[in-house]
């Protein structure tokens, strides 16, 4: 089969020294965002857009969308899926190796909360946790993870670019250059996030691929239709009026190509623009949650987490190919990351968390979706198996800190084993060393059950191929079902 190394122009937004010349262009001929797309709604095959789910996959996908639950600021791991029994019995006492950071005296601390098993697995997760233990046989759960930085920024860009330094693409965008969309009307990638994580757009963003893989923002602090997604609605004109604004400047478009020849920045504009358009007339459908039974937004929470993952579902449901959903509040922009009360923390957080999350898989699972849904669950990395001291050294207030040689993270549906747990850290929780997966494995394994060879999935730019997985990543072959 033929590999998917870009043969194709690059399609990418704008230059940054063309975009205000562009811009004048557009402005002068009396269009804004998504206008220029009525004529696609009026006369489909007026530009020639490409076909929904034209691309091939390398191999038979066992998925064929993803939902990333992330949780931003990285949950403790040896507080929800890694049961550590050596930290009660080593209570306080200061751990030899740190990976470099001042403990300043503060010695391991156990996790106040129980484990137990659950499922016809035995799983075994902390109480914190029980609508998704009742799932625990759904859940693939690895223990074994491990990422290259304990630092937020560099953390978010690896385990969405598989890269620390910004400007390469997110696996998003990835998946959507790759695959191309189901639903001609919808995007393929979608950020449903309540405000802006640390990092930001360039967590969803294309980077050098085409400008049409970029993942469409959707703040999901208001729950109005109207107001979920920007500049969603032209706010005067009607279908006709739009009409005949678009047959003048459909002549100027074609004028303007003719001067520009073989310009696919222009052509990634105007795809944007009919795809803005086309979401008129779907986006008020897809997002308006109150279509949903009361006993069904009810079993997500009326969270803003619930919520977003209630809308990750319908979305799925409608062909978007990869939702990313983010645990962001508006206080607080990494609400996992308990340098201090890491207890109460986690004990709020993981109720709000567990119980969308666990709908959400149990929901997939009754429609029929979970087969060939995969569902991740987890943050950037972990945290440390050790207390991190406020000022007065009260362990009461004790949190912990960021921790990247060992974490967890689970992952449901789409061709995972259910009911397995993957992979072992030492006994305290300190170092990922049985089955160990990186960011890289992870990702390249996540691209093998969407059908696609991580090494194949290519894209020429600066005078290389560039992947998702750099030159690195293995496939976690003993988690595929």
């Amino acid at each position: 089969m033929t590999s998917l190394k870009s043969t194709r122009l690059e399609t990418g937004l704008f230059p940054p020294e063309t975009t205000s010349g562009r811009r004048s262009f557009l402005q002068t001929a009396g269009v804004g965002f998504g206008w220029l797309a009525a004529q696609s709604l009026l006369n489909p095959s007026a530009f020639g857009a490409p076909s929904p789910a034209d691309r091939s996959p390398h191999l038979p996908a066992r998925a064929k969308r993803v939902i990333f639950l992330f949780m931003n600021g990285a949950p403790s791991h040896v507080d929800t899926f890694d049961p550590k029994p050596a930290l009660k019995k080593h209570e306080g006492q200061v751990p030899e190796v740190t990976n470099g950071r001042d403990t300043k005296g503060a010695g391991y601390m156990p996790s106040p909360f129980r484990f137990h098993p659950y499922g016809n697995s035995g799983m075994v997760m902390s109480e914190l946790l029980p609508n998704l233990g009742r799932l625990a046989d759904d859940l693939c759960v690895i223990r074994s993870m491990h990422t290259d930085v304990p630092n937020h920024e560099p953390g978010l860009l690896m385990m969405h670019s598989g890269h620390q330094q910004p400007v390469r693409p997110s696996m998003g965008s990835w998946v959507s250059y790759g695959l191309g969309a189901e639903n001609e009307n919808l995007p393929a990638f979608v950020a449903l996030s309540p405000g802006r994580p640390v990092v930001g757009p360039q967590l969803w963003s294309n980077a050098f691929l085409p400008g049409e893989h970029q993942g469409v923002a959707v703040d999901t602090n208001d729950r109005d239709v109207d107001k979920l997604v920007a500049n969603i609605r032209h706010p005067s004109l009607n279908a006709a009026q739009q009409r005949r604004q678009l047959d003048l400047l459909q002549v100027l478009n074609r004028r303007h190509a003719e001067q520009r020849q073989h310009e696919s920045a222009l052509e990634a504009q105007i795809q944007s623009f009919e795809m803005a358009f086309r979401m008129q007339s779907t986006a008020e459908e897809a997002f308006n949650l109150q279509q949903e039974t009361q006993a069904t937004q009810t079993a997500y929470g009326e969270s803003v987490f619930g919520q977003s993952c209630l809308m990750a579902r319908r979305l799925v449901e409608r062909g978007v190919r990869y939702v990313q959903v983010y645990y962001v509040d508006k206080k607080n922009k990494q609400p996992w990351d308990t340098h201090s009360n890491n207890n109460t923390g986690h004990q709020r957080l993981c109720a709000d968390s567990d119980q969308a999350s666990a709908a959400l898989i149990a929901d997939l699972k009754q429609r029929g979706l979970l087969e060939d849904t995969l569902v991740i669950w987890g943050g950037e990395f972990g945290r440390t198996p050790y207390a991190q001291l406020g000022k007065n050294n009260d362990l009461k207030s004790a949190g912990r800190d960021h921790h990247n040689t060992g974490f967890s993270m689970f992952l449901a549906g789409g061709g995972v084993k259910g009911g397995l747990t993957w992979g072992a850290t030492d006994e305290f929780g300190m170092h990922a060393v049985e089955d160990r997966v990186h960011v890289h494995d992870l990702h390249a394994t996540i691209l093998h059950l969407l059908g696609m060879d991580h090494t194949r999935l290519t894209y020429r730019h600066s005078g290389r191929d560039f992947r998702l997985t750099d030159i690195h990543g293995r496939i976690v072959t003993g988690i595929l079902s």
